[in-house]
């Protein structure tokens, strides 16, 4: 065979090797964003019992920065929940930007009076005993939340006990309560003063 012969093998195989590794960086791109996208729905609807709402939670959904109230510069992610056209409730998708490792993601649910409906952690670097305090195996201090607002308790009182608030820290640490509960107090406020633009923004992708 000529050297123009390999060659022109060499550069044959290495297309269709090519060819084939696209494919399969392709294929498993998709399934990462499907498995995604279902461990998402699974927390949303752990927030939004499904019969609540009948739109796609995952489909209306918009994308807001506001810095000064959220108290983090990249964009957020709010999913809406509609039943007949109605609202229904927000879940924001923010952080904690100050945990004790780290930043900590959350989904902080609210109905459409404002009222909280629960909140999970997503994402988190804590140290495995504190952040049992609060993962979803264990998220005893979590469910206190639901229920609450701005006016119970009352706005000035959305802090740690340390701090002179209404919530408990977990034993032996106060950073990690005080950036979850002050973080879930900044999407309340956003909510409240954002209310009818949240619901009223087209979707986005």
């Amino acid at each position: 065979m000529s050297r123009a012969m390999i060659a022109v093998v060499i550069i044959a195989s290495a297309a269709v090797l090519a060819a084939i590794v696209s494919l399969v960086a392709g294929a498993t791109k998709q399934r990462i964003e499907r498995n995604e996208q279902a461990w998402l729905q699974q927390r949303l609807d752990a927030l939004i019992a499904p019969p609540l709402h009948d739109n796609d939670l995952l489909m209306d959904r918009i994308v807001v920065t506001s810095p000064d109230m959220l108290g983090i510069a990249a964009p957020v992610t709010i999913f809406r929940a509609r039943l007949r056209g109605q609202p229904v409730a927000a879940v924001i998708y923010t952080v904690a930007p100050d945990g004790y490792q780290g930043p900590i993601e959350m989904l902080v649910a609210i109905a459409v009076d404002g009222t909280l409906l629960g909140v999970q952690i997503v994402r988190h670097r804590e140290t495995q005993g504190l952040g049992d305090q609060f993962e979803n195996r264990r998220a005893g201090w979590l469910r206190n939340f639901k229920g609450l607002s701005l006016k119970n308790p009352p706005q000035q009182r959305w802090s740690v006990r340390k701090d002179g608030g209404d919530f408990d820290e977990f034993t032996g640490a106060t950073i990690t309560p005080r950036a979850i509960v002050r973080a879930t107090r900044r999407a309340l406020e956003f909510y409240a003063s954002q209310r009818d633009r949240i619901f009223a923004m087209p979707a986005q992708k």
